[in-house]
């Protein structure tokens, strides 16, 4: 057979493979896919958002006997109390950002420092993803999970050296290696198994678990402040236990998925398009396309036969590729968008203390005192404050956030990716052009901000938050799939790292406006970078990807 003979039977058999599963029925291989990566990213969200509940927690049992002093005046409104009542950490919380050294920094760098690991992650594991193989790594990020998450949950400080703060962050940061890693594993093998229609609504469905963890998490948290309430209320100390359960919690998920995703097989695009057996990615789809119909999420095949090289393919030549403007347009498209989403997205989920104070789930509201000038927020028991942030945190899950997630599931085949994204840029911009204008008068008006930042909310994840995730999942060629999309996500939390860590610190205040007016500048940006975007939807991976015959020999 000569040369070019060869290279047409091959390319016809890897075009034969790739078209049983694209045009696949949707099928229980399909939903065992989603549900092993869905696993994984319900426990990502879990854990990097219930730290913000975490903190505060441990600010008062570490630091309160060290920053709250002083007492509260005789005569205030509503206490009518005849005596000044001392101020201790069971009655007052601690002004941590205030007091501390450097505080409000050193806050932001306990909520970014999972992001600045997630930024490590995502880069290393996207690129392992393509040299060593999808199977090989997947698996990995959840064990890193599931030893950090534990290293976490039972951190305590030095007697004479670094402070539960410094050691927490360090757990922290790699804790958000394995996070971080999981972003372009599950998004790879999740897209290179689907069929071409319903390929956005499973990368999507994989995605909008991050809602339902970040829900669990409030009710993790309302549940134990309220089995543990009477001990609370009788001593603060005892919220040491709450964030540790808390953050404990999250090794569950991890642990449960992490048999499933070690033995889920590699993916016959990669066993084409990288290895070059295109027999034995032959074999796997049919494999696939029988488990499509056993009723079960937990099937698999054993994978022993080893894939070997039998054809000559396309070698990565990653700056080659990217060289081209055509394609690096769509990474730096990706890449952007998801930057420009994270910076508001993360600096309005992380601190979230204004917004509780608006809608009234921050402590009590302040009141008068004989010879005190203005307002002071009067004695509060914890147990009662803490539990009260966490309904707060809750209601805020829940106003648009979670079911943003599902109407994205249920419509971006309808819609497409790029329509929801230019669709949610661009009510977020405005949401948050609203309230900026209006934030002398809305920031007093509970009901006009409570519908406002629930609309934000919604469009993020019936948006851009969702959309960026999706895309460069499919947009790639296979040997660069992973890689591209670890990039993506790489540039995401850069954004998440300054929307925390350089804007977050001035959430309060006279600067909210500014903030806000940065917040909306950033989305419309955003808006414009999606240009630069192709609409996947109903185009198959190898028509996405920009690339001529893989198979050359």
């Amino acid at each position: 057979m000569s040369a070019a003979s060869h290279i047409a039977t091959e390319t016809q058999k890897r075009a034969q493979a790739f078209a049983h599963l694209d045009e696949a029925r949707l099928g229980w291989f399909h939903l065992r896919a989603v549900v092993v990566a869905g696993v994984g990213f319900f426990a990502d969200a879990y854990d990097i958002f219930v730290i913000s509940q975490a903190l505060p927690m441990i600010y008062q049992v570490y630091y309160g006997p060290q920053y709250i002093s002083g007492s509260y005046p005789v005569g205030m409104a509503g206490i009518n109390n005849n005596a000044t009542i001392p101020k201790t950490p069971q009655n007052t919380k601690v002004d941590f950002t205030g007091k501390y050294p450097d505080g409000a920094n050193m806050d932001a760098w306990l909520k970014a420092s999972t992001n600045w690991g997630n930024f490590v992650g995502q880069l290393g594991f996207g690129y392992l993803g393509d040299k060593l193989g999808r199977k090989k790594m997947y698996g990995v990020e959840l064990i890193i999970m599931i030893v950090c998450t534990i290293g976490s949950a039972l951190v305590a400080p030095m007697a004479n050296g670094l402070s539960i703060l410094v050691l927490l962050s360090i757990w922290r940061f790699f804790l958000g290696i394995g996070i971080g890693g999981d972003y372009p594993m599950s998004a790879t093998i999740t897209s290179e198994f689907a069929n071409v229609r319903y390929r956005g609504m499973m990368l999507s469905a994989v995605f909008a678990m991050q809602g339902i963890g970040i829900m669990v998490g409030g009710l993790v948290y309302i549940i134990t402040l309220s089995a543990m309430h009477d001990r609370i209320y009788n001593d603060y100390t005892q919220l040491d236990i709450v964030w540790r359960v808390a953050l404990g919690c999250g090794v569950i998920p991890a642990i449960g998925a992490v048999y499933f995703r070690l033995t889920i097989p590699e993916t016959p695009r990669f066993t084409v398009d990288v290895i070059g057996d295109t027999d034995k990615a032959h074999s796997d789809v049919e494999k696939v396309l029988a488990l499509n119909k056993v009723q079960s999420v937990s099937s698999s095949w054993n994978q022993e036969e080893v894939a070997t090289a039998k054809v000559a393919v396309r070698q990565g030549d990653f700056f080659a590729y990217f060289s081209q403007w055509k394609n690096f347009k769509v990474l730096l498209g990706c890449a952007y968008c998801w930057f420009a989403l994270d910076v508001a997205w993360y600096g309005l989920s992380l601190n979230q203390s204004t917004v509780l104070n608006l809608i009234q789930f921050n402590g009590p509201a302040k009141v008068t005192a004989p010879g005190v000038t203005g307002s002071i927020a009067p004695p509060y028991n914890v147990a009662d404050l803490f539990y009260n942030i966490a309904v707060g945190n809750l209601i805020i899950a829940f106003c648009g956030t979670v079911p943003g997630y599902w109407f994205c599931v249920a419509l971006v085949e309808k819609f497409g990716r790029l329509p929801i994204q230019y669709l949610g840029f661009a009510v977020i911009t405005g949401c948050l052009i609203v309230l900026a204008v209006l934030w002398d008068t809305i920031s007093k008006q509970q009901t006009n901000f409570l519908i406002v930042f629930t609309i934000a909310q919604f469009f993020f994840q019936f948006g851009p938050n969702t959309t960026t995730f999706i895309i460069p999942g499919e947009v790639f060629p296979t040997r660069f799939r992973s890689t591209g999309h670890g990039i993506s996500a790489a540039m995401g939390k850069v954004g998440a790292i300054v929307g925390i860590q350089a804007v977050g610190p001035n959430f309060s205040g006279n600067n909210i406006p500014t903030v806000l007016y940065v917040f909306a500048g950033v989305m419309a940006s955003g808006f414009f970078a999606t240009y630069l975007l192709p609409e996947p939807r109903g185009k198959t991976l190898e028509e996405l990807s920009n690339e001529e015959e893989v198979i050359i020999a």
